[in-house]
Protein backbone atom coordinates (compact mmCIF):
# COMPACT_ATOMS: atom_id res chain seq x y z
CA UNK A 1 0.00 0.00 0.00
CA UNK A 2 1.17 3.39 -0.81
CA UNK A 3 -0.19 6.20 1.70
CA UNK A 4 1.35 8.88 -0.86
CA UNK A 5 -1.16 8.22 -3.55
CA UNK A 6 -4.76 9.35 -2.78
CA UNK A 7 -6.54 8.34 -5.95
CA UNK A 8 -6.36 5.42 -7.91
CA UNK A 9 -7.66 4.22 -10.82
CA UNK A 10 -7.61 0.67 -12.96
CA UNK A 11 -8.83 0.10 -16.17
CA UNK A 12 -12.16 2.10 -15.50
CA UNK A 13 -14.42 1.86 -18.67
CA UNK A 14 -18.03 3.11 -19.15
CA UNK A 15 -20.75 2.23 -21.50
CA UNK A 16 -24.10 4.79 -22.62
CA UNK A 17 -27.05 3.15 -23.45
CA UNK A 18 -29.00 5.85 -24.99
CA UNK A 19 -29.99 5.10 -28.17
CA UNK A 20 -27.29 2.30 -28.88
CA UNK A 21 -24.27 1.00 -26.62
CA UNK A 22 -21.12 4.20 -26.85
CA UNK A 23 -18.15 3.44 -24.72
CA UNK A 24 -17.67 6.78 -23.20
CA UNK A 25 -14.61 5.77 -20.70
CA UNK A 26 -11.94 3.47 -22.41
CA UNK A 27 -9.88 1.62 -20.17
CA UNK A 28 -8.79 4.83 -17.97
CA UNK A 29 -5.46 3.92 -15.25
CA UNK A 30 -3.34 6.57 -13.66
CA UNK A 31 -3.02 7.69 -9.73
CA UNK A 32 -2.65 10.88 -8.39
CA UNK A 33 -0.14 11.43 -5.16
CA UNK A 34 -0.83 14.10 -2.07
CA UNK A 35 -0.27 17.01 -2.97
CA UNK A 36 -0.20 16.80 -6.45
CA UNK A 37 -2.06 19.64 -8.93
CA UNK A 38 -3.78 17.84 -11.98
CA UNK A 39 -6.00 18.95 -14.24
CA UNK A 40 -7.89 17.22 -16.39
CA UNK A 41 -8.71 18.31 -20.36
CA UNK A 42 -10.01 17.43 -23.56
CA UNK A 43 -12.72 18.83 -26.43
CA UNK A 44 -16.03 18.58 -25.52
CA UNK A 45 -17.43 15.29 -25.32
CA UNK A 46 -14.60 13.51 -24.86
CA UNK A 47 -15.06 11.79 -21.61
CA UNK A 48 -13.98 14.27 -18.82
CA UNK A 49 -16.61 15.34 -16.90
CA UNK A 50 -17.95 11.69 -16.94
CA UNK A 51 -14.95 10.49 -15.82
CA UNK A 52 -14.79 13.16 -12.51
CA UNK A 53 -18.58 12.01 -11.81
CA UNK A 54 -17.03 7.98 -11.57
CA UNK A 55 -14.26 9.11 -9.75
CA UNK A 56 -16.27 11.61 -7.60
CA UNK A 57 -18.07 8.20 -6.96
CA UNK A 58 -21.12 9.96 -8.18
CA UNK A 59 -21.87 7.38 -10.32
CA UNK A 60 -21.27 3.74 -9.70
CA UNK A 61 -22.02 2.43 -13.60
CA UNK A 62 -18.51 1.42 -14.48
CA UNK A 63 -16.06 -1.86 -14.92
CA UNK A 64 -12.91 -1.76 -13.86
CA UNK A 65 -11.75 -0.46 -9.91
CA UNK A 66 -11.47 2.74 -8.08
CA UNK A 67 -9.49 3.17 -5.06
CA UNK A 68 -9.81 5.97 -3.03
CA UNK A 69 -7.30 6.54 -0.21
CA UNK A 70 -6.33 3.02 -0.73
CA UNK A 71 -9.78 1.50 -0.56
CA UNK A 72 -11.68 0.05 -3.17
CA UNK A 73 -15.09 1.38 -3.88
CA UNK A 74 -16.19 -1.79 -5.03
CA UNK A 75 -19.72 -3.03 -3.42
CA UNK A 76 -20.08 0.04 -1.23
CA UNK A 77 -23.75 0.60 -0.20
CA UNK A 78 -25.11 4.30 -1.52
CA UNK A 79 -24.68 5.15 2.58
CA UNK A 80 -20.82 4.60 2.51
CA UNK A 81 -20.21 6.55 -0.86
CA UNK A 82 -22.13 9.08 0.74
CA UNK A 83 -19.97 9.53 3.55
CA UNK A 84 -16.76 8.95 1.16
CA UNK A 85 -17.61 12.10 -0.29
CA UNK A 86 -18.49 14.19 2.31
CA UNK A 87 -15.46 12.75 4.56
CA UNK A 88 -12.92 12.46 1.85
CA UNK A 89 -13.55 14.46 -1.17
CA UNK A 90 -14.18 18.56 -1.25
CA UNK A 91 -16.14 19.57 -4.84
CA UNK A 92 -16.56 22.98 -6.14
CA UNK A 93 -18.08 23.59 -9.89
CA UNK A 94 -18.60 25.29 -12.45
CA UNK A 95 -21.69 27.17 -10.87
CA UNK A 96 -20.74 27.62 -7.22
CA UNK A 97 -24.34 26.33 -5.48
CA UNK A 98 -24.25 28.80 -2.56
CA UNK A 99 -27.08 28.86 -0.98
CA UNK A 100 -28.63 32.20 -0.73
CA UNK A 101 -30.28 32.79 2.51
CA UNK A 102 -27.48 32.13 3.99
CA UNK A 103 -24.17 33.91 5.27
CA UNK A 104 -21.38 33.35 3.69
CA UNK A 105 -19.86 31.74 6.95
CA UNK A 106 -23.12 29.38 7.39
CA UNK A 107 -22.22 28.46 3.76
CA UNK A 108 -18.86 27.51 4.22
CA UNK A 109 -19.70 25.27 7.47
CA UNK A 110 -22.61 23.33 6.02
CA UNK A 111 -20.86 20.06 4.32
CA UNK A 112 -19.16 20.49 8.50
CA UNK A 113 -22.40 19.88 10.08
CA UNK A 114 -22.99 17.30 7.85
CA UNK A 115 -20.13 14.94 9.07
CA UNK A 116 -21.17 15.91 12.58
CA UNK A 117 -17.61 15.80 14.14
CA UNK A 118 -16.96 19.17 15.55
CA UNK A 119 -19.18 21.57 17.53
CA UNK A 120 -20.88 24.73 15.54
CA UNK A 121 -18.48 26.70 17.68
CA UNK A 122 -15.65 24.21 16.12
CA UNK A 123 -16.67 24.51 13.12
CA UNK A 124 -17.52 28.74 13.20
CA UNK A 125 -13.79 28.62 13.83
CA UNK A 126 -12.85 26.37 11.12
CA UNK A 127 -15.19 28.38 8.61
CA UNK A 128 -13.37 31.95 9.92
CA UNK A 129 -9.84 30.25 9.57
CA UNK A 130 -10.32 29.22 6.17
CA UNK A 131 -12.27 32.64 4.90
CA UNK A 132 -8.93 34.36 6.35
CA UNK A 133 -6.75 32.01 4.24
CA UNK A 134 -8.13 32.65 1.32
CA UNK A 135 -8.05 36.57 1.96
CA UNK A 136 -12.25 36.81 2.39
CA UNK A 137 -13.02 36.77 6.02
CA UNK A 138 -14.66 40.55 5.88
CA UNK A 139 -17.30 38.45 3.45
CA UNK A 140 -18.30 36.04 6.11
CA UNK A 141 -21.39 38.04 7.79
CA UNK A 142 -22.57 39.02 4.36
CA UNK A 143 -25.37 37.16 2.48
CA UNK A 144 -24.44 34.85 -0.44
CA UNK A 145 -26.92 36.62 -3.21
CA UNK A 146 -24.83 39.67 -2.20
CA UNK A 147 -21.50 38.29 -3.59
CA UNK A 148 -19.73 38.54 -7.13
CA UNK A 149 -19.04 35.71 -9.11
CA UNK A 150 -15.27 35.71 -8.12
CA UNK A 151 -16.25 35.86 -4.55
CA UNK A 152 -18.50 33.12 -4.74
CA UNK A 153 -16.41 30.95 -6.12
CA UNK A 154 -13.61 31.64 -3.57
CA UNK A 155 -16.52 30.91 -0.66
CA UNK A 156 -17.26 27.48 -2.48
CA UNK A 157 -13.26 26.80 -2.69
CA UNK A 158 -13.76 27.61 1.25
CA UNK A 159 -16.51 25.07 1.74
CA UNK A 160 -15.07 22.67 0.07
CA UNK A 161 -11.79 23.02 2.75
CA UNK A 162 -14.10 22.79 5.55
CA UNK A 163 -14.09 18.89 6.53
CA UNK A 164 -10.35 19.01 5.13
CA UNK A 165 -10.92 16.48 2.52
CA UNK A 166 -8.19 14.32 1.24
CA UNK A 167 -8.67 15.57 -2.47
CA UNK A 168 -10.37 18.40 -4.09
CA UNK A 169 -12.26 17.95 -7.40
CA UNK A 170 -13.21 20.71 -9.26
CA UNK A 171 -15.40 20.80 -12.97
CA UNK A 172 -15.02 24.11 -15.05
CA UNK A 173 -14.52 26.08 -12.14
CA UNK A 174 -13.32 29.20 -13.85
CA UNK A 175 -15.78 28.25 -16.65
CA UNK A 176 -17.65 31.58 -15.78
CA UNK A 177 -15.14 33.64 -14.71
CA UNK A 178 -13.29 36.43 -16.43
CA UNK A 179 -9.37 36.58 -16.81
CA UNK A 180 -8.81 37.97 -13.37
CA UNK A 181 -10.98 35.87 -11.28
CA UNK A 182 -9.62 33.04 -13.73
CA UNK A 183 -6.48 33.71 -12.32
CA UNK A 184 -7.29 34.43 -8.59
CA UNK A 185 -8.70 30.67 -8.04
CA UNK A 186 -5.39 29.59 -10.08
CA UNK A 187 -3.24 31.12 -7.40
CA UNK A 188 -5.81 29.69 -4.66
CA UNK A 189 -5.59 26.67 -5.93
CA UNK A 190 -1.60 26.82 -6.31
CA UNK A 191 -1.18 27.99 -2.90
CA UNK A 192 -3.75 24.81 -1.52
CA UNK A 193 -1.23 22.10 -2.80
CA UNK A 194 1.99 24.06 -2.10
CA UNK A 195 1.34 25.41 1.36
CA UNK A 196 -1.55 23.17 2.61
CA UNK A 197 -0.07 20.32 0.57
CA UNK A 198 -3.66 19.54 -0.17
CA UNK A 199 -4.21 17.28 -3.43
CA UNK A 200 -6.19 18.93 -6.52
CA UNK A 201 -7.96 17.38 -9.39
CA UNK A 202 -9.42 19.75 -12.27
CA UNK A 203 -11.29 19.18 -14.85
CA UNK A 204 -10.77 22.25 -17.54
CA UNK A 205 -11.26 23.16 -21.30
CA UNK A 206 -8.85 26.03 -20.37
CA UNK A 207 -5.57 25.03 -21.90
CA UNK A 208 -3.47 28.58 -19.89
CA UNK A 209 -4.55 27.22 -16.53
CA UNK A 210 -3.90 23.39 -17.56
CA UNK A 211 -0.53 24.05 -18.59
CA UNK A 212 0.18 25.31 -15.17
CA UNK A 213 -0.61 22.43 -13.57
CA UNK A 214 1.55 20.26 -12.55
CA UNK A 215 0.25 17.65 -14.52
CA UNK A 216 -2.07 17.29 -17.29
CA UNK A 217 -4.25 14.12 -18.23
CA UNK A 218 -5.57 14.92 -21.52
CA UNK A 219 -8.46 12.80 -22.60
CA UNK A 220 -9.97 11.85 -26.30
CA UNK A 221 -12.92 10.14 -27.21
CA UNK A 222 -12.71 8.49 -23.75
CA UNK A 223 -9.25 8.02 -24.21
CA UNK A 224 -5.95 8.82 -21.89
CA UNK A 225 -3.93 10.15 -24.76
CA UNK A 226 -1.06 12.12 -22.39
Amino acid sequence: MDNNIVLETQSISKYFYDPVKTEVLKDITFTISRGEFVSITGKSGCGKSTLLYVLSTMDTDYTGKLIIDNESMEHKSEKELAYIRNEKIGFVFQFHYLLNEFSVLKNVMLPGFKSNKLSEEELNQNALNLLKSLGIEKLAHKMAYQLSGGEKQRVAIARSMINDPLIIMCDEPTGNLDSKNTELVFEIFKELTETFNKTLLVVTHDLYFADRTQRIIKMDDGKIIV
